[in-house]
């Protein structure tokens, strides 16, 4: 029986002969209330002042609502580590955020459009928060095969993309 992906990025997969299982992703962006809290803390997770700078040109991938920085718009340069990750794979690193609160990612059940076109490293974690495994993938058609093959193992409970030249962290994707 083939896999037949769905333009919503549901998965189909096989569970007894003739019967179809669907499969749902949430794609996660940083919470509202965590970065309400950075913000008004007015310093990072490594303790550095927080300074907004415009974006000038656009293009920043920012992390509260997986979508690229419109030219104009004040960003934040943040330290973040991100969700499902302990000990030594609890990985602190840079990652852009609107200077005020936005709408968050409303579609979560949506690969984000604006990343689609990336080239990502799709790493999966196990319920310890340990990498199972990581995979480099194309663009976005190529990361939501990678997320449904990676969540369907037992041993993965979450996982998260990368960018490839930085290695910074871009969304979680999870069971829906």
């Amino acid at each position: 029986m083939s896999h037949n992906w769905l333009s919503d990025f549901r998965q189909h997969l096989p569970v007894a002969a003739g019967m179809l299982e669907v499969m749902t992703f949430e794609y996660v962006a940083i919470p509202a209330a965590e970065l309400d809290a950075i913000r008004v803390a007015g310093r990072d997770e490594a303790g550095s002042e927080l300074t907004a700078q415009t974006d000038e040109e656009g293009g920043s991938p920012l992390r509260c609502c997986l979508r690229t920085a419109m030219p104009g718009e004040s960003i934040l340069l943040i330290a973040y580590t991100p969700p499902g990750t302990a000990g030594a794979y609890a990985e602190r690193g840079p990652v852009f955020i609107h200077a005020e609160r936005c709408d968050g990612y409303l579609t979560p059940d949506t690969y984000p459009p604006d990343l689609s076109n990336r080239q990502q490293v799709v790493r999966a974690y196990d319920n310890q928060g340990r990498i199972a495994t990581g995979v480099l993938v194309a663009d976005g058609t190529h990361a939501e095969k990678a997320i449904a093959e990676l969540l369907d193992r037992p041993d993965v409970d979450l996982v998260h993309l990368r960018n490839v030249g930085y290695g910074c962290y871009n969304f979680a994707v999870q069971k829906g």
